[in-house]
């Protein structure tokens, strides 16, 4: 750093190093934003993408690995793998490894990244469902005031 005539500090920038957008990045679909995600459940999609096969669409991370990669407890990444197996954005499938001694023992899940439409599709499912549901509760409540009206009667 040196001083400018003017007396202020001259800082000197320096080149950020080249980075390969094939290489060095990941996508993230945009509709990962419309589904309701928990920030939680955003960071662990995150992590299973960047590590997921681009042929395969699968990976095994621990719970583990994925914490700390996200800064969250084991118990905390399983809440939100079971918050993205729900919501249709992943599946997990158990997987066993042998010990030396040939023990059979579970081994990490082996999760499968699917396709971002059909989680939009469920949601959206997801979304009618309950609004029809709103409406009829809407409608049996119109129609029990109006009972109460003809005939004097509180409905409670």
């Amino acid at each position: 750093m040196g001083r400018r005539k003017d007396g202020r500090q001259h800082l000197k920038f320096t080149r950020y190093p080249k980075r390969d957008a094939i290489r060095d990045y990941f996508p993230l679909p945009n509709d990962i934003f419309s589904l309701d995600l928990s920030t939680g459940e955003i960071a662990v999609y995150a992590y299973l993408l960047r590590y997921e096969s681009r042929k395969t669409f699968q990976c095994h991370p621990s719970y583990k690995a994925i914490g700390k990669a996200v800064g969250m407890s084991k118990n905390t990444v399983r809440k939100h793998v079971d918050g993205l197996t729900k919501k249709r954005l992943i599946t997990t499938e158990p997987t066993s490894v042998y010990t030396q001694k040939g023990e059979k023992r579970n081994g990490n899940l082996l999760y499968t990244v699917r396709p971002i439409e059909d989680a939009v599709e469920y949601h959206y499912e997801q979304h009618m469902i309950r609004l029809e549901c709103e409406i009829r509760c809407q409608s049996a409540l119109k129609k029990l005031a109006e009972f109460d009206r003809k005939h004097g009667k509180s409905a409670v």
